[in-house]
């Protein structure tokens, strides 16, 4: 059940404190809180809660707000949970109306927030605040133009304005470096526990527990596991005895079943690893038969079977395993385009790319920053259709002769795109994308997008404490024969 409150930011002089005294106007959690569009998505998030029965949720801004809190000050969930009740800002955040020293919900409660937010509310959220508050500072109380945020109010529609800048990175997951011996064994050790359960709830006088040989299996594994440089030859054979005794493990579950055991005694987990498995076992099979190392949707971890190798050919990490995104960049804010779990071509999400900047904007952009794999022929010739010009040097043999003026626009167009790398290492750097913590695909999703919408949050915040410092600058120390008379 959901019961709809008010989500406008309750003004900081009524909020009540154990103590005297209020909240400070200047702080950063009131500056954001006032930011974010709250009550503009809560009727979506409503619609999740169909019954009338049951204790109420909690709010979409309780919700939506603490997973800011959790990205913005990098915890964990129990963390979380812990600093918002010891601080009363971050009460006044997700939206309280006074300071509780109780906890306002459990930690658990910030998986089932992540699974119930999906990444395309979080992203029309991350528009719809950029969007919002782009006119809230103003441009003519900056100088030299270090705040570009506020846009005239009659555009011409038929001429290009603003860069955009487009790139693609890979999300890691939390997964151990995956090998096909090291998965096998893991494989191995599973169908092992599993067998062990299902013989426990047998009759032990009428059937005779399977041997599994996992001690010997086990020593097999470490003698090639622990070897500094392992040949291919010695690799393959170790991968042939896992093989064998894989297939023999899952043969004796066959039969469990067959005799009277039901799957019904796994657990939902223990269920879903066994199917992982058997697909494991099939794809390990299929590339040992055939001396193949890819096989399509390869399985890298049996606990996120969703998780792929995404080929990246840099030289830090040629292979990565996680999440592919797209995203663009523009006037300093970074939105998330698209997300995909399996590897795909960038170059293919320019045209959409372009769309949704003129949809946000009213105006098609003067230039697109890219790299190499962007400048396909179909892309310059849409672009070239549209006036836009797309970065880069133009197709065909290189001219003897480069002007300055050629070398300077390449420059600059670098130093451009520089913007969106930039974005791409505060993410990973200052927040969470160097390695996703979060273990299945929809809630990686969702914390993925959080993520944007923190670092356009952080930079809407950054933009109007420069802007009230230009200001003062200028009152103060501009013109101080105002000041002292």
């Amino acid at each position: 059940m959901y019961r709809k409150i008010e989500t406008l930011p309750t003004p900081i002089e009524k909020f009540k404190l154990p103590f005297e005294g209020q909240l400070a106007e200047d702080n950063r959690w009131v500056i954001m809180a006032n930011l974010i569009p709250w009550s503009e998505f809560e009727d979506e998030y409503a619609k999740q809660f169909t019954t009338e029965m049951g204790a109420p949720a909690k709010s979409f801004r309780i919700a939506i707000g603490s997973l800011i809190i959790k990205e913005r000050l990098g915890l964990s969930d129990r963390e979380t949970v812990e600093q918002i009740r010891e601080n009363p800002y971050l009460q006044y955040f997700i939206g309280l109306n006074s300071y509780s020293n109780e906890a306002p919900f459990e930690a658990s409660m910030l998986v089932h927030f992540r699974q119930r937010i999906d990444i395309e509310l979080v992203n029309r959220m991350n528009r719809s605040m950029v969007n919002n508050n782009q006119d809230k500072i103003s441009e003519e109380e900056t100088e030299k133009k270090l705040l570009a945020l506020k846009r005239e109010k009659k555009k011409d529609e038929d001429k290009n304005q603003g860069k955009l800048k487009l790139d693609a990175t890979c999300v890691p997951a939390d997964i151990k470096y995956p090998t096909d011996l090291g998965l096998l064994n893991q494989a191995r050790e599973q169908t092992e526990e599993i067998i062990d359960i299902l013989y426990e709830e047998l009759d032990e006088n009428e059937n005779k527990k399977p041997r599994t040989y996992r001690n010997t299996a086990r020593k097999e594994y470490l003698n090639v596991a622990k070897k500094r440089r392992p040949s291919k030859k010695q690799k393959r054979k170790a991968i042939k005895k896992q093989l064998q005794y894989l297939k023999r493990n899952l043969g004796h579950i066959d039969r469990l079943i067959a005799v009277g055991a039901k799957l019904e005694w796994l657990s939902s987990q223990k269920h879903k690893i066994l199917l992982v498995v058997n697909e494991v076992y099939r794809q390990q099979s299929f590339m040992y038969e055939n001396s193949l190392t890819r096989v399509d949707d390869r399985i890298v971890s049996l606990t996120q079977p969703h998780v792929r190798p995404i080929v990246r050919g840099k030289a830090g990490s040629s292979v990565e395993f996680g999440a592919k995104l797209s995203a663009s960049c523009y006037e300093g804010y970074v939105f998330l385009d698209r997300i995909s779990w399996d590897n795909f071509n960038e170059s293919g999400d320019l045209k959409s790319q372009v769309e949704a900047f003129k949809a946000a904007t009213g105006y098609y952009p003067e230039s697109v920053h890219v790299d190499q794999i962007y400048r396909t022929k179909d892309n310059r010739k849409w672009c070239k259709e549209r006036g836009i010009r797309i970065s880069g040097p133009p197709l065909g043999r290189p001219p003897t002769n480069v002007s300055k003026e050629t070398k300077k626009q390449a420059q600059l167009d670098e130093r451009d795109r520089n913007c969106i790398e930039g974005k791409f290492g505060e993410a990973k750097r200052r927040y969470s994308l160097d390695r996703m913590m979060s273990k299945l695909s929809n809630t990686s999703e969702t914390a993925i997008a959080i993520t944007f919408l923190v670092m356009n949050l952080s930079a809407l915040l950054r933009r109007i404490i420069m802007t009230f410092f230009c200001i003062y600058f200028r009152k103060y120390y501009v013109f101080p024969i105002f000041r002292f008379g």
